[in-house]
């Protein structure tokens, strides 16, 4: 809806289609026929919307017994709201609406008035700045009733730290059970000692949150993940929460950051 609403800022009366009521689907629909990437998605929301239209017209919204269990019936149902602004969502779920909103303000003359939002030198190319972000992401999956209360995988902190590089904290709580990792080959470097004594801290701490209470914890604990490989060393840990007991043990190689492409 914000996106809509920048997208029809001060809209040339041309752009929008003197009697068309949807203004952003003739703005996608102008821009599709001097852009390939636009025409596309122009191509795809009239595919979903005549799919939408063909349920309507099913009686109780069934489809019709020759088609059941086509490609058809099985597209996801659009809630209301997804109809509404489908043109902006089928843009963003394709990965493809930061490069139109790129390409709409680079040819900003044709569609828009002089004191547009998207004709702004600054405030134009942030927006489609601001896009590739979302478009990054994919959109194929539901947030699960308990997504909120789901750790990340120790692999997916350890990468965020990562990104942070030596500006991690250096003080660590007293009372976490120290790792006891030896380093083999010291480059020397203080800068990397640093980083590497804050990655420990930081994965010592995957495993201690505000919902858990840290019981034990003991590093290099062998475990043979299969009846054909060597043991591997890691760090286990006794967690207590309100109503449950949990064990939970992690790799050496991940504790320290250097798993690499091992399985």
């Amino acid at each position: 809806g914000v996106v809509e609403a920048c997208l029809l800022h001060m809209l040339k009366r041309r752009a929008a289609g003197f009697l068309r009521t949807d203004k952003v689907a003739a703005l996608f629909t102008k821009v599709g026929k001097t852009y390939a990437i636009a025409g596309d998605i122009c191509k795809k929301v009239q595919e979903l919307q005549q799919q939408v239209e063909g349920r309507k017209n099913q009686p109780n919204g069934q489809e019709p017994l020759k088609r059941q269990g086509s490609a058809t019936s099985k597209m996801p149902v659009l809630t209301p709201q997804a109809i509404k602004h489908i043109w902006v969502r089928t843009a963003l779920i394709e990965k493809v609406l930061d490069k139109i909103v790129q390409y709409i303000v680079d040819n900003c003359s044709k569609y828009y008035e002089k004191e547009a939002l998207l004709a702004d030198p600054v405030c134009g190319p942030i927006l489609a700045s601001l896009l590739v972000g979302p478009c990054a992401l994919e959109y194929t999956k539901l947030k699960t009733a308990d997504h909120y209360w789901t750790d990340p995988s120790a692999d997916e902190l350890v990468q965020r730290h990562r990104i942070h590089g030596v500006h991690g904290r250096q003080d660590s709580p007293s009372k976490r059970p120290a790792l006891g990792i030896r380093k083999r080959h010291s480059s020397g470097s203080t800068s990397e000692d640093r980083f590497a004594a804050s990655a420990r801290e930081y994965v010592e701490s995957l495993h201690q949150n505000s919902r858990t209470h840290l019981l034990y914890g003991k590093n290099n604990v062998l475990v043979q993940p299969k009846d054909d490989l060597e043991a591997i060393p890691g760090y286990l840990s006794l967690h207590q929460s309100a109503d449950s007991l949990t064990l939970k043990w992690t790799p050496n190689q991940l504790m320290n950051g250097t798993l690499g492409d091992s399985e």
